[in-house]
């Protein structure tokens, strides 16, 4: 854990050389507090303070404020949102599955997990235009269309986005009738969302980073040669993902949580090579991960990705 990940994602175009202008730093982070409260805040407050004193340019949570075996209660989520505007830097949070739809297991309280979603969007997104944190950005958002929680901004030519992407099979799971129609809305929704922040940023942007919850490469996606079988809820994001940053040409960052390991790959090496995947740290490992966007010389972006790792643990 003590190693340095340094990932640089650039164009065909790439020269080495010194950054041309002052770096912009994010901070991602998920799966996060697990536990009780008494044990694990102490070290989670301990990682918000370690990432204010990097004073980063923008702060992620890539969801999932509990785990999938705790209660599902209004209360977990005050506190946790208190958390998210506790940071001194702006702070996106996209939601992950154990905050609304594993809350129909037995120990995490045998709930409505429409219920859930609903109350999520009541108290986190009830002024969507606006980044948490205590510091703000103004945010482009999808609440036109019900999706408060998608989001988007330019930070210094890079598009940053979020999509409501989640474990779980991203909620296509057929306990009921309304959550499969969910899971079809919200993947319609998602799909529209990056299709419109990649048509923004081809003209506007220099890369993109997308932050999602979900691990869309499970298994499943490594025995199939790379694709999501038909009973994957990923497989119409993930493939539309891919083509879409395939025409970007230019570098894409794709962020996200869910299975609590570290990891830095390619997810198309072929058919998207300029898409790089970060996966955060999370349960136990109560750490985050520092990307530095840094412009090079020919205009290029580079992203030096690094853990950042919790000093209470």
């Amino acid at each position: 854990m003590k190693s340095r990940f340094a990932i640089a994602i650039v164009g065909s175009l790439f020269m080495a050389g010194q950054a041309a202008a002052e770096d912009r730093r994010i901070v991602v982070l998920g799966d996060m507090p697990y536990g009780k409260p008494a044990k694990v805040y102490p070290l989670y407050e301990t990682l918000i303070d370690t990432i204010d004193a990097r004073a980063p340019d923008l702060v992620i949570h890539v969801g999932d404020t509990k785990s999938g075996s705790s209660e599902c209660t209004d209360r977990h989520l005050a506190e946790q949102l208190a958390y998210l505007d506790s940071f001194a830097a702006p702070t996106l949070y996209t939601p992950g599955d154990n905050e609304w739809t594993d809350c129909h297991r037995r120990k995490a309280g045998d709930l409505d997990v429409l219920d859930r979603l609903k109350r999520i969007r009541e108290t986190y997104f009830d002024t969507p235009d606006t980044t948490f944190g205590r510091t703000k950005l103004t945010l482009s958002h999808q609440g036109d269309r019900g999706f408060p929680e998608n989001a988007r901004l330019m930070l210094d030519g890079v598009m940053v986005v979020t999509a409501h992407v989640v474990g779980s099979n991203n909620g296509f799971e057929a306990r009921s009738r309304e959550a499969v129609m969910e899971y079809f809305d919200r993947d319609a929704a998602n799909i529209a969302w990056i299709e419109e922040a990649f048509d923004v940023a081809q003209d506007r942007a220099d890369a993109l980073v997308l932050a999602i919850h979900a691990d869309m490469f499970e298994p499943d996606f490594a025995e199939t040669g790379r694709k999501w079988p038909r009973h994957s809820g990923f497989r119409t994001f993930g493939k539309k993902f891919r083509n879409r940053a395939e025409a970007f040409g230019k570098p894409v960052l794709l962020v996200f949580g869910d299975t609590h390991r570290h990891r830095v790959f390619a997810p198309f090496p072929k058919k998207a090579p300029d898409v790089t995947a970060v996966e955060v740290f999370g349960a136990r490992d109560m750490h985050a991960v520092e990307i530095t966007i840094r412009r090079q010389t020919d205009g290029t972006i580079r992203f030096v990705i690094d853990p950042l790792l919790n000093p209470a643990l």
